[in-house]
């Protein structure tokens, strides 16, 4: 069964990468708004604590320009008879502020400092006070903007992202190079799956090295002993095609006709079925060089030996670059497998997802879709009882179907417009 191709190992890694910087980033943001928000604080604290120390003594020489001289843009003072803020801190946070002050002006220990919140309007806070001064006067000052938690966090905030994504970066670079071989080996098993043989590279880290090794010996002790397969079997088959003449030859002297039509047809039967077995064994490690060939009078010459039961339709000119001799006999097997199950066979050419695909269709019966799967292996009949009233062995799929798979083909079953069975090839292409 072919499944849908699953998500890379490096992708997931890749995913996990992207999900820690993700949580550092989270961290950090949390991370520098709290102590944002500690240093807005702080910063405010010694802003107002350094304006009460020295109004104090600029009130003491000149009570009249204190005021003015006294006001910023960050913060205001203004003298007068009545406090602006007649109560001490309320909440936590103005509580917190007021601590602060006196810790960087101890001398305002023993002072009242009323403090509070003002809105803005904008979304803001700005802090108020009061606190009362040696002649019974009140200074009022006002702090802007103490709700602000980002003027220090930003340009932290946006020193952490450009981190962040310099270090992810960098690890998924450094991912993609050492996974490298860990990709090769993939596509190595994959290929070696499908019946190919390929030589891996034993490079890398000591344990892929191991690996390529092994993965190297392996194939070659699995094509060692299909090549042993099928030199055996074509050893057999000769052996045994030489008692099948002497079988022919037995026919012939025997009178009585019907006993003599018997021996043929079962003479005739052993050899289709050792060619059959022969085709398949050679499809598993038969080997071919990429040429190019023109599609149309590829299968022109082919379908010779059909006569009149196999039809071309014609298509304008197409020329690929491919292995001539597997895909001859893929594309044998299909139209002998159309002619015998639906007496006709139509090929034609057409192309699908940008890949040239041979279509064979025939009038036959069709294969239901539960058995679309099953016909690819070996010896599979839709008769389950396995009667010999009708030709073929179910080997001229599966051949077809090993040939594909080795060579970079495919080939996909489907309802022809007459209700048969259509089989499509999708011609192996070497990308030249």
């Amino acid at each position: 069964m072919i499944r849908p191709a699953s998500p890379r190992y490096a992708v997931y890694i890749a995913i996990v990468f992207l999900v820690l910087a993700l949580v550092q980033l989270a961290g950090s943001l949390v991370f520098y708004q709290i102590i944002d928000r500690q240093t807005l604080r702080d910063d405010h604290a010694r802003r107002v604590a350094e304006l009460l120390v020295v109004s104090d003594r600029m009130y003491a020489i000149a009570p009249g320009r204190t005021a003015q001289s006294m006001s910023t843009r960050h913060l205001s003072a203004t003298i007068s008879a009545t406090p602006r803020v007649a109560q001490l801190p309320q909440d936590e946070v103005l509580t917190d502020i007021a601590r602060r002050i006196v810790a960087w002006e101890p001398t305002l220990a023993e002072r009242s400092l009323n403090l509070s919140s003002l809105g803005t309007g904008e979304g803001r806070q700005d802090l108020i006070g009061s606190i009362q001064l040696a002649d019974g006067n009140w200074l009022n000052f006002r702090s802007r903007d103490i709700s602000t938690m980002w003027p220090v966090a930003l340009r932290a905030i946006a020193l952490t992202f450009a981190i962040t994504a310099v270090c992810l970066a960098i690890g998924l670079f450094a991912l993609h190079r050492l996974g490298r071989p860990l990709r090769q080996l993939t596509d190595a098993a994959e290929a070696i799956g499908r019946g190919r043989e390929i030589s891996i590279a034993e490079n890398g880290p000591r344990d892929l090295r191991e690996l390529a090794h092994a993965m190297n010996v392996m194939q070659e002790r699995i094509f060692r002993l299909l090549e042993d397969q099928a030199k055996a079997f074509e050893a057999i088959s000769h052996d045994l095609r030489t008692p099948l003449s002497r079988q022919k030859m037995i026919a012939a002297l025997i009178e009585e006709a019907e006993l003599a039509d018997i021996l043929n047809g079962s003479v005739s039967e052993m050899d289709d079925l050792l060619t059959s077995l022969q085709d398949y064994l050679r499809a598993q490690h038969l080997t071919a060089n990429p040429e190019r060939i023109d599609l149309n009078a590829f299968l022109s010459e082919l379908l010779i030996p059909f006569g009149e039961k196999a039809t071309l339709i014609a298509s304008s000119e197409v020329i690929v670059t491919t292995f001539r001799e597997p895909l001859a006999l893929a594309t044998r097997a299909l139209v002998e497998n159309a002619v015998q199950y639906g007496d006709v066979a139509s090929v034609g050419i057409e192309k699908v997802a940008g890949r040239w695909t041979i279509c064979v269709e025939d009038e036959g019966p069709g294969i239901p879709d539960h058995l679309l799967e099953a016909i690819l292996q070996p010896f599979f009949r839709m008769d389950e009882a396995r009667q010999r009233n009708t030709r073929g062995f179910g080997l001229g799929i599966p051949t077809a179907h090993r040939l594909m798979m080795r060579f970079g083909g495919g080939l996909t079953f489907g309802t022809g417009k007459s209700g048969g069975l259509a089989a499509r090839l999708t011609v192996p292409s070497t990308g030249r």
